[in-house]
């Protein structure tokens, strides 16, 4: 099982390297992406079990999964976040974003934990945790306003589908290259957040249709 976890991850990291760097909105894009995204969900609901397995058991990779398929499930619903499509968010919108809601708030918690005991996953669980309530506070409030401006559907969905990628880069150095310290799981979403201000600053200015 291990194994075919990999397999897809290795799949959603290569198929999403060819999505990034295809032009936006256009046939080899959609399908790498669409790639992409299968890949990512089944190597992400396989590491739901591999966490819960005897001998294997983590809470933070668990909840690592789920941000992950949270990324990607919610970065393909907000394309369907247009008034030409529906007039509001429907229950699966608010369930994808309430399931992370309550995942992140279980990071920080146990990241609070983790810190009174002197645990060093404190600050992972805080990090994406924080990041977990700020995207799914942000989804709350695109399902108010989506109606009125077509690019917050194109904005969140690029936001949500790079989260994805990165979460890809970082399990694949960490599993992959058996690099697991602070700095490797912390770097990549760093490095990603500027590529996502660009595109979210682009997409302001410049229409792309997805």
């Amino acid at each position: 099982m291990i194994c075919i976890h990999a397999f897809f991850g290795g799949l959603g990291l290569i198929s999403g390297i060819v999505s990034i760097i295809t032009r936006k909105g256009g046939n080899k894009h959609k399908f790498w992406g669409r790639l992409f995204s299968r890949s990512m969900i089944l190597s992400s609901t396989i590491s739901l079990v591999v966490a819960c397995m005897p001998n294997h058991i983590n809470v933070f990779l668990f909840l690592i999964g789920v941000f992950t398929i949270y990324m990607v499930l919610g970065g393909n619903r907000a394309l369907t976040l247009k008034a030409s499509i529906k007039g509001a968010a429907d229950w699966k919108d608010k369930a994808i974003s309430f399931t992370m809601c309550v995942s992140a708030v279980i990071m920080v918690t146990l990241g609070l934990i983790s810190f009174l005991r002197h645990n060093n996953l404190w600050t992972l669980y805080m990090f994406f945790g924080s990041i977990g309530l700020f995207m799914t506070y942000r989804d709350f409030k695109t399902f108010k306003t989506f109606v009125t401006n077509d690019n917050i559907s194109i904005i969140s969905h690029i936001g949500r589908m790079v989260g994805a990628f990165i979460t890809s880069i970082t399990a694949f150095i960490v599993a992959g290259l058996n690099i697991g310290n602070l700095i490797v799981w912390l770097v990549p979403t760093l490095i990603g957040i500027p590529y996502i201000i660009f595109w979210t600053k682009k997409v302001r200015t410049v229409k792309i249709k997805l």
